[in-house]
């Protein structure tokens, strides 16, 4: 691979706001909570109840599909509330954080391990749903051994954090993690940016893939597609690379680590720059330290502008973001807003903005600049998205629910953040990640 991967379709999106590279340190907040929707497909039972006491590492509920796969406290305290929703869905499991003690595990040196001691010891910490599985992007089984490993340290996302920075202080760790990964696949994918000078290159026992190209190069779909495509009935894992560092602390220390560095950006943000805290942490203490005006109508977002969950500024972190990104919200109305030409500062994939001629950074609201209406061939989708898989073809597919279709046209390779760029190119205004997430739905319940 010392060639690296070069994706030239996609588009780079260039928004006012990104993090400063300052990490403020260990940064702690009053309550952190586990949400049930951040693990794709997950029906969660509790271990515990509420006013429960927790210590950091202590299990607070399991998956109903496979209970060896627990979900653990990031931080000691008391379970302080289940936040239910419709039909008394689990939405949110919040812990109070008073006290460090933890749960300790017995560990050794990961060469000195057999696969099935590690497993055990990912599953028992609560480090496994570090590792998510391909197809669906659903939390690994660990009763699957996959033909590769794929960790993306390239983000390419608007105001999407830089890793090579992050990882900066914690390559031993980061190292530690891959040996431990190692003993689970014999081949680990480590993709980085071709155009920087990667300190991730010389990490041992990785296959190193420097990529470079517009957003979505840096996404693991688009690598696995450009490098060992996912035939029928394959499996692969992905993890993020601050998890690899978790699972590392996990093998140093024999404690769970739930650290999370979340660079917390946008126009909206006073002091915009990266944070070190825990999974699960309060995003009022994130938005307090970078200086955000919450006075603001803002809209809060777990995750990058193109693909994240939208939540309060009193919600939480999500399990897997390293990156919080307000914008403010574009409930206003733009008078001649359909004509050409008008309001040039609006990033646009479209020559009809003057926007494109410059790579100058914008600002941006949630306004979709248009509503929803007849989806029509347009190659507008194509343009954007780097993988040899008819987009427009496969999302009708998924309306329709044509499970052959689907398969034929590449629904086992998609997730639906690869759809994020489509949502803001294309002028039809559907809601293409949430086909994509449907027709997940529909294939594991059909095909499983």
């Amino acid at each position: 691979m010392s060639k690296g991967l070069r994706i030239r379709r996609g588009a780079r999106i260039n928004l006012k706001g990104k993090a400063e590279k300052i990490i403020n340190e260990s940064v702690g907040s009053r309550t952190y909570a586990l949400q049930p929707d951040d693990f794709f497909a997950l029906t969660p039972k509790m271990h515990l109840k509420e006013g429960a006491k927790v210590q950091a590492g202590t299990p607070v509920f399991f998956s109903k599909n496979n209970p060896r796969i627990q979900f653990v406290s990031p931080v000691a305290g008391t379970l302080k509330a289940i936040v239910r929703g419709p039909k008394r869905k689990i939405l949110e499991v919040v812990i109070e954080a008073q006290g460090d003690e933890a749960v300790s595990h017995t560990v050794a040196q990961p060469e000195k391990m057999d696969r099935e001691a590690i497993v055990e010891v990912l599953l028992q910490s609560g480090s496994w749903p570090f590792l998510r599985q391909r197809p669906y992007n659903v939390i690994a089984d660990p009763e699957v051994h996959p033909k590769a490993i794929y960790i993306s340290a390239f983000a390419t996302a608007p105001l999407d954090v830089d890793f090579e920075f992050l990882l900066k202080d914690q390559l031993a760790s980061f190292q530690k993690g891959i040996d431990v990964l190692h003993q689970l696949a014999e081949t680990i994918y480590l993709a980085t940016d071709q155009n920087y000078q990667s300190a991730l290159a010389a990490i041992k026992h990785t296959t190193h893939i420097p990529v470079s190209g517009p957003h979505p190069a840096g996404n693991e779909s688009v690598i696995i597609h450009h490098t060992d495509p996912l035939a029928m009935h394959e499996k692969v894992w992905t993890i993020r690379p601050e998890d690899v560092v978790n699972i590392g602390l996990l093998f140093e220390t024999g404690q769970y680590s739930a650290q999370r560095t979340v660079a917390v950006a946008g126009s909206a943000v006073g002091k915009p720059h990266y944070i070190k805290t825990k999974i699960g942490a309060q995003l009022s203490t994130l938005c307090e330290i970078a200086e955000v005006d919450t006075q603001q109508n803002l809209r809060y977002i777990n995750g990058d502008v193109l693909t994240g969950r939208r939540t309060q500024q009193q919600g939480h972190l999500g399990f897997y973001n390293n990156l919080l990104s307000i914008i403010p919200e574009g409930n206003q109305y733009r008078m001649f807003g359909w004509m050409p030409f008008k309001d040039n500062g609006i990033p646009s994939l479209s020559k009809t903005s003057f926007a494109w001629l410059s790579n100058k950074a914008k600002a941006i609201d949630t306004n979709l600049n248009g509503e929803e209406r007849a989806l029509v061939v347009t190659g507008e989708m194509e343009k954007v998205f780097p993988m040899d898989i008819y987009p427009m073809q496969l999302l009708k597919a998924c309306m329709i629910g044509d499970i052959e279709k689907m398969e034929w046209l590449g629904i086992y390779e998609v997730i639906p953040e690869d759809f994020g760029l489509i949502d803001f190119a294309n002028t039809s205004k559907i809601e293409a990640q949430e086909i994509i997430k449907d027709a997940m739905y529909l294939m594991l319940k059909e095909v499983g």
